[in-house]
């Protein structure tokens, strides 16, 4: 059996298939890891609103850096 943890996750776009997950998962046999759910088709933006979904995407990657800090932490 393994554990797994979402560490973060955000909408892209409006479809579900734009979706970024970022989880833990910690297998009993082997070292644990992190796995990244990348969109399965591109997500397309416009010019203008290229800024708010980069800075969406840092802030996803910064929530789970810290969530995962958080858990190696504890232990």
């Amino acid at each position: 059996m393994h554990k797994l943890t979402i560490l973060a996750e955000a909408q892209l776009g409006t479809a579900d298939a734009e979706s970024i997950r970022i989880v833990y998962v910690q297998p009993d046999d082997i070292p644990a890891s992190v796995v990244i759910h990348w969109p399965m088709r591109p997500t397309t933006t416009g010019p203008r609103d290229f800024p708010r979904v980069a800075a969406m995407l840092t802030s996803v990657f910064a929530s789970a850096a810290t969530r995962l800090a958080g858990l190696k932490a504890k232990k």
